[in-house]
């Protein structure tokens, strides 16, 4: 790893330097492949806020069928932006207000909803009346004081680690939190909502919060890290924390049309690349670990909505992964120019080559890779 690493980094592009061509993407994506020994992978790239390169490289499945631009993969977590741009929509019409508690939404105290097989189990918060300290922007900033989810806790229950609006500890248990609210409180069917306010809108024909039975004929599975195939989900459910199908030629219009501003004010849009919350892990994961001493805290990260934004010699950015055991994702993107990357792919052992992959597309963006993967050389 840390020889590949190094060799991307030294043909990365120079900051001032336009992005590369297809061709020169295609040479870095297959050489990341050869590498990692990574069996899918998908590329796009945004320059000035328009899609200028969207390419596929590597197999679907095991047996051989050929991975595209519109084969369906697992978006996994960058779900979330997704979310919260339609989140974004809701504030501008006053329908919820980013700082106002999620108690004041909610017909009944959050507790008494008990165990709720579509959520979670509300009932576990009985008894703690912090729950009514969270408010949508708590949750969006990660920073509910929840676990990951409920189910990696001991007792599998949901409980508090620090008061809300803390500090940040990633949970996708706060976005399922908000999504509840937003579907009991206001009424709202967060698929529709999502299909009508986001995937319509950028002609995401590929794209669902939930599976369709067309999906299947041209799908990804998936590889975990010690090689083995795994099937693609057919996830029945909306989930705010991760239940997105899409493809790369789908994501890559939603990004060109984020950084477009398109859909949303640009007041929202700077809401959730503002640095809302300073971030104080060594690491994402594993989300509760202590806090880093502050000598050793990555000075430049910080928790926008959805998002985490960092500052390096190229100016501000800001980034957002998806990552299950045969799912590896990253959206990167850089407010100077309008640049992006996205890259998905349905083998795990990808997510090696990111770093190198993305800064020789982008040139040096100075991103702290090792908080995302701590397993990478420093």
């Amino acid at each position: 790893m840390r020889a590949f690493a190094l060799a991307l980094a030294m043909i990365a592009a120079p900051a001032a330097a336009g992005v590369p061509g297809e061709a020169r993407v295609a040479e870095l994506a297959r050489a990341a492949m050869t590498q990692t020994g990574a069996k899918g992978l998908a590329i796009a790239v945004i320059d000035d806020a328009r899609v200028v390169s969207v390419q596929a490289f590597g197999n679907r499945n095991a047996a051989g069928a050929p991975l595209t631009t519109d084969t369906v993969m697992y978006g996994a977590s960058l779900t979330k932006p997704v979310f919260v741009y339609t989140v974004m929509q809701l504030v501008e019409e006053g329908r919820i207000d980013l700082d106002r508690s999620i108690a004041e939404y909610l017909p009944r105290p959050l507790p008494a909803y008990g165990n709720l097989d579509a959520y979670g189990n509300w009932g576990d918060l009985a008894g703690d009346e912090r729950w009514r300290k969270l408010t949508p922007r708590i949750l969006l900033t990660h920073s509910s004081g929840f676990a990951n989810f409920a189910f990696v806790e001991p007792d599998g229950k949901l409980k508090f680690h620090f008061e809300p609006g803390g500090r940040y500890a990633y949970s996708g248990e706060g976005l399922i939190l908000l999504q509840f609210v937003l579907e009991e409180g206001l009424g709202l069917d967060l698929g529709q909502e999502m299909q009508r306010r986001v995937f319509d809108r950028f002609g995401m024909t590929n794209t669902s919060m939930m599976w369709r039975a067309n999906f299947a004929d041209n799908l990804a599975d998936g590889w975990l890290a010690d090689g083995k195939v795994e099937p693609h989900d057919e996830r029945s459910r909306a989930r705010a924390a991760g239940s997105m199908d899409t493809t790369i030629a789908d994501f890559a219009r939603f990004a060109a049309g984020f950084m477009r501003g398109d859909g949303i004010e640009a007041s929202s849009r700077a809401e959730m690349l503002k640095a809302q919350l300073p971030i104080t892990s060594a690491a994402q994961f594993p989300t509760l670990a202590p806090e880093a001493a502050p000598g050793k805290r990555w000075k430049q990260l910080a928790a926008g909505l959805g998002l985490v934004t960092f500052n390096g010699r190229q100016g501000s950015g800001f980034f957002k992964g998806g990552h299950n055991d045969n799912t590896a994702n990253t959206w990167v993107c850089l407010e100077i120019k309008r640049r992006c990357v996205v890259i998905l792919s349905n083998d795990v052992r990808a997510e090696a080559a990111f770093p190198g992959l993305v800064d020789a597309i982008l040139g040096p963006s100075d991103l702290p890779w090792r908080w995302e993967y701590p397993s990478l050389p420093e």
